[in-house]
């Protein structure tokens, strides 16, 4: 079997310097206690967003995470499952998981940069949008199951109704 290697070049700047440099030319409110993780708040409609950036050195990925505000009760955790698994489907980047230890609910999708690529401003605000778009558009779904009761079909179906024209 081919052993396969990646060679350890040396950055021009740290991965997250651009997401910070991003943050800052955009007023954006953000926390860099760690040299390799970043929180970025993000009001939206439903609910303000913290999103967590990590640079992941061994697989020399960016990683971008967003976590709902929501404790899934143990007694929800089988129809949140199946949200999520109906809402993956649904998207083209990144995925939702329920994060065990914690009971919530998160966003998570990242940007592989191997072999000393450099991530650009674009691309980082082009994951940060991505999830809070993502969780913007699924978070009443979550609701729906969570706190209403509904079924992860039911909650899916009411939040991809979209009307046409106006009233």
């Amino acid at each position: 079997m081919t052993q396969l290697t990646i060679d350890d070049l040396t950055r021009a700047e740290h991965p997250l310097d651009v997401v910070e440099r991003l943050a800052s030319l955009r007023d954006w409110i953000f926390d860099r206690a760690e040299t390799d993780e970043m929180s970025v708040a993000v009001a939206g409609r439903w609910a303000e967003y913290h999103v967590a950036f990590t640079w992941i050195e061994d697989v020399e990925a960016l990683h971008v995470a967003s976590a709902f505000d929501l404790k899934v009760p143990d007694r929800r955790r089988n129809e949140v499952l199946r949200l999520v698994s109906l809402v993956n489907e649904q998207l083209w980047v990144g995925h939702f998981d329920l994060w065990s230890s914690e009971h919530v609910v998160m966003f998570r999708h990242s940007l592989v940069l191997t072999g000393g690529a450099e991530p650009t401003n674009g691309q980082c605000e082009a994951m940060l949008k991505t999830a809070v778009e993502a969780c913007e558009r699924y978070f009443q779904a979550f609701q729906f199951v969570i706190w209403a009761g509904k079924t992860a079909r039911e909650a899916l179906d009411a939040v991809l109704f979209e009307t046409e024209g106006e009233a």
